[in-house]
C-alpha cells in the first residue's frame, strides 16, 4: 500500500467524473457528488475531454458540472480535484503553451484558481520531455497546480519523464493513473508497477470496476446489450473476465461483501495503490463504492482472486 499522498484526501476512493454529462445529467451528478461528500469522499477525477465522445458535447462537460457543484456547496477547500489534458494524445498536445491554455480552460470550468492534481492524460512523443517537464513545472510554480500526474504512459516513457524532470530540476510526476483492475492487469503489473513503488509514486488506477463488469451484475453478454459501455465490457469478458467473476463469487460467499466492494478491496491491497477510481450513477452505487474502500480481504482471498486473472 502506498503512503498517504498530499494530493489525496478522505477515504481510499477517488470518484470518477467521466459519467457527469454523459450517462447522468447535472441534477443526477449533484446527487452523486452530495452522497460522496457525505460519505467522507474527498477526491474527484475529471478531464478536459470528458465527455467529448457524446453527440452534441464538445468536452469539458464533466468539469463544468463539478465546478458548479463545488461553488453551490461551498466545499472547494475540502476537496481534492484532479483533471487532465491531452486525452487523445494529440501530437504536440503537451507543449508548454498548449498545456498552459488547457489548464486555464479547466480552471474556468471548475470555478477555481488551482487544481490539486494535473495530469498528462496521454504521452506526447513529439514534444521533448525536457520541454514537457518545464511546462508542467511552470504551472506548479505559479500555484495553479499542486501536484503532477501522468496517465497511460509506458514504463519506459514514465521513467524517462521522471529522469527529465530531475535533470532540469523541475517538479516531477508524483501520481500515476493506469488502467488496472482485477480483470485487466497486464499494463500495470511488472516493470511499471515496480517503477511506481521504487519512485514512491501514488497510483490511482482507473476503471476499478472494469466498466461495471466486476460489480457482478452481468452474467452473460446479453446483459449489457445496448449499454454505452458495451465495447469495454466485451473486451473484459474476452480477457478472462468470467473466470475472475467466478472467483469473486466465492469470496462474496465467504465474506458477505458485494462484488464491487471486493474489486476495490483487492485493488487497495496491491503494491503502489493509493486509492482506486470508480464512477457512480446513483447514490446507492456511491454507498457501495465507499463501503468497498474500508473492506479488507485476507491473504488467501487476495491470492485466489489474483490467480483467476
Amino acid at each position: 500500500m502506498a503512503e498517504p499522498h498530499p494530493a489525496i484526501a478522505g477515504i481510499r476512493l477517488v470518484l470518477g467524473g467521466n459519467v457527469f454529462g454523459w450517462t447522468i445529467d447535472r441534477d443526477q451528478s449533484f446527487a452523486v457528488l452530495d452522497a460522496f461528500y457525505a460519505a467522507g469522499g474527498r477526491m474527484i477525477d475529471s478531464a478536459e475531454g470528458y465527455s467529448s465522445w457524446v453527440p452534441g458535447n464538445k468536452g469539458g462537460e464533466s468539469e463544468t458540472i463539478i465546478g458548479a457543484w463545488l461553488a453551490s456547496r461551498g466545499v472547494r477547500k475540502d476537496m481534492r480535484i484532479g483533471t487532465k489534458t491531452g486525452m487523445g494524445g494529440p501530437p504536440g498536445g503537451l507543449r508548454p503553451e498548449r498545456v498552459k491554455a488547457a489548464l486555464q480552460g479547466s480552471l474556468d470550468r471548475l470555478q477555481t484558481d488551482y487544481v490539486d492534481l494535473y495530469y498528462a492524460h496521454r504521452d506526447d512523443p513529439q514534444t521533448p520531455l525536457d520541454e514537457v517537464a518545464a511546462g508542467f513545472d511552470a504551472l506548479v510554480q505559479t500555484g495553479a497546480v499542486r501536484e503532477l500526474g501522468a496517465s497511460n504512459f509506458t514504463r519506459e516513457r514514465l521513467g524517462a519523464a521522471l529522469a527529465a524532470a530531475r535533470r532540469i530540476g523541475a517538479a516531477r510526476y508524483t501520481v500515476f493513473q493506469p488502467l488496472y483492475n482485477l480483470a485487466t492487469r497486464a499494463q500495470y503489473e511488472g516493470g511499471l508497477q515496480q517503477l511506481c513503488v521504487d519512485e514512491n509514486i501514488a497510483v490511482l488506477p482507473y476503471y476499478g470496476l472494469a466498466a461495471g463488469f466486476l460489480t457482478g451484475k452481468f452474467r452473460n453478454a446479453a446483459d449489457w446489450g445496448g449499454s454505452p459501455r458495451a465495447s469495454s465490457l466485451d473486451q473484459v469478458a474476452a480477457q478472462g473476465g468470467w473466470a475472475v467473476l467466478a472467483a469473486m463469487d466465492e469470496v462474496a460467499a465467504q465474506t458477505g461483501a458485494s462484488h464491487a466492494r471486493i474489486a476495490l478491496a483487492w485493488l487497495n491491497a496491491q503494491p503502489g495503490i493509493a486509492a482506486p477510481l470508480a464512477s457512480a450513477t446513483s447514490t446507492a452505487q456511491v454507498a457501495e463504492l465507499c463501503a468497498g474502500a474500508t473492506l479488507s480481504l485476507d491473504e488467501t482471498q487476495l491470492a485466489a482472486l489474483a490467480a483467476a486473472g
